[in-house]
């Protein structure tokens, strides 16, 4: 047994992104992929020695393999000690919530997210910085350089490891500590929430349905809802985390999360229901017949913040990335505390967090989260909302009817068409920046156009600036319509199209959103001429 320097070749297509390096699973089985990144993080982040280092993944395809090659290079470049879940499985915001709890220097997770698993899907890797947020652009650049130049690897060779015995083992002079990947996260969620009234309510017999969707979330969804809280046996459904998720697509949204939604939408509907993605940051709320938007999901949470313990002091401000709709602004506004407008991309929200200058952060794409960790986090969200019905003793529809009786509703909707071919995916872009030249001050319908840009965003905390984060074009009385091209899947180009219209009318507030938006839909689809430049007659997905 002993560490063996590799020689190896550079690979060209290793840059990672916002969310890590994703890749097709037989990429990352080729022949040093894996090792050659993973080397490149070590060389980048320098950690000292003695550090520590925490791992873990989704349980997606190939997850196991991947750490025990992991845990060989941590030993073969120095580090002291490395903290992994059981059995590999390690949620994202628990990993991040790992990382601040035992002052590792850094993380490295596993996963795609909502991408599709199995042999023939996605994988991913990414690192987290010590204070468990993703890693910084700076970083993630200087990753990529050290991968065009990298021409060995240091590995430890020949070693056991028992992915499912708890405790610790060595790997030459390193410490492999294995952990329950659940308690850590739930005695911080019962920290932050009031678990006795969420018990009660459950035991008054309010009826919940949690959709694990087969990936990380189940063992804590088990856990938490139905040992902790007492939602009856059979309220956490696909809670086995499977490496091919079942053969589904866990993305929490109305099109995949169909389980839910069929049952959600049935004759004898549960009061409430929720899913969370792969790796356990994203969230989807339902009510009884009612679905709650991501964006009106986070003004909820921050006008009602006081009740929950966690929150009870108050925010120091609530940040949104600019693709999410204003709903959340107002609440600021109301509340007198800062408000943010950042890029997509939670490092934006680690920024303002550690600065201590927001609490409650929210992204359109089912991602919300607070400062008790660095990442957006699934099952926090749907804790706050059952913390919430617990105070309030309304259901989820009289809640949002209550918000926006007091804030006026936004209207919004995403639509994604994913897997375009690149270039017709650039075409529509470029089409849609030549035509907004000319758009300020028409009318497109009932619309005025103020404004049209390609959003950027100057960082207050570390002076950086992001261009080219969307197109943006602002109407007079509010609305807004985006196009962004998206970087989160491995095949083809996903462009997403936004909408949003504000309607302060209480009449109104019971209109279907795609009705509401119905003549925005339109002029969407007449300034970037998508259908005639894709051939798509409709959105892939429409949330």
């Amino acid at each position: 047994m002993s560490i063996r320097i590799v020689e190896t070749q550079p690979f060209q297509d290793q840059r990672p992104g916002t969310s890590g390096l994703r890749k097709k699973v037989a990429v990352f089985m080729k022949e040093n992929y894996l090792e050659n990144f993973v080397q490149s993080i070590f060389d980048s982040v320098a950690a000292p020695a003695g550090s520590v280092l925490v791992l873990g993944g989704d349980g997606r395809y190939y997850n196991l393999e991947a750490i025990r090659v992991i845990l060989a290079m941590a030993s073969g470049n120095g580090f002291s000690r490395v903290i992994v879940g059981r059995g590999g499985i390690l949620s994202t915001p628990a990993a991040s919530n790992l990382i601040r709890k035992r002052g590792a220097s850094g993380g490295i997770i596993l996963s795609a997210s909502h991408n599709p698993g199995g042999e023939h899907g996605d994988f991913g890797i990414k690192y987290n910085s010590g204070n468990g947020g993703p890693a910084p652009e700076k970083l993630t650049e200087a990753i990529f350089e050290k991968s065009l130049a990298i021409s060995e690897y240091r590995i430890f060779e020949g070693f056991d490891f028992d992915p499912e015995k708890l405790g610790e083992s060595r790997i030459g002079k390193m410490t492999v500590e294995v952990i329950d990947p659940v308690s850590d996260y739930a005695e911080l969620m019962a920290s932050l929430f009031d678990f006795d009234s969420i018990r009660s309510l459950l035991n008054d017999g309010f009826d919940i349905r949690f959709d694990a969707m087969h990936a990380v979330t189940g063992p804590y969804a088990k856990e938490m809802f139905e040992k902790r809280l007492g939602a009856k046996p059979g309220s956490v459904l696909n809670f086995v985390p499977l490496p091919d998720f079942g053969g589904g697509h866990p993305d929490p949204n109305l099109t995949y999360a169909r389980d839910l939604v069929k049952i959600m939408y049935g004759e004898d509907a549960p009061d409430f229901g929720a899913a969370s993605d792969g790796d356990g940051d994203r969230n989807m709320i339902l009510g009884r017949h009612f679905f709650v938007t991501p964006s009106d999901s986070l003004a909820v949470l921050a006008a009602n913040a006081k009740l929950v313990p966690g929150y009870r002091e108050g925010l120091l401000g609530v940040a949104r990335s600019m693709p999410t709709s204003g709903a959340v602004d107002r609440v600021a506004k109301a509340l007198n505390i800062p408000f943010f407008e950042t890029p997509t991309g939670w490092k934006f929200f680690g920024n303002l967090m550690d600065a201590g200058r927001v609490t409650l952060c929210g992204e359109e794409s089912f991602g919300t989260g607070s400062n008790h960790v660095r990442e957006k986090d699934g099952l926090w969200a749907v804790l706050f909302w059952l913390n919430l019905i617990a105070v309030k003793r309304m259901s989820v529809e009289e809640i949002l009817y209550e918000h926006w009786g007091q804030f006026g509703r936004n209207f919004y909707s995403r639509h994604d068409y994913e897997d375009l071919p690149l270039e017709a995916a650039k075409e529509v872009m470029e089409t849609v920046r030549n035509r907004m030249t000319d758009l300020p001050g028409k009318c497109l319908g009932k619309y005025r156009v103020r404004l049209c840009d390609d959003f950027s965003y100057h960082d207050p905390i570390d002076g950086s600036t992001s261009r080219g984060q969307g197109f943006r074009i602002l109407f007079e009385d509010g609305s807004r319509i985006i196009f962004r091209l998206s970087g989160t899947g491995t095949q083809g180009a996903t462009l997403r199209i936004y909408l949003e219209s504000f309607e302060p009318d209480p009449s109104r507030h019971g209109l279907d959103a795609q009705e509401a938006l119905r003549e925005l839909i339109s002029i969407a689809g007449e300034i970037s001429d998508i259908e005639r430049k894709t051939g798509r007659e409709k959105p892939t997905v429409i949330t």
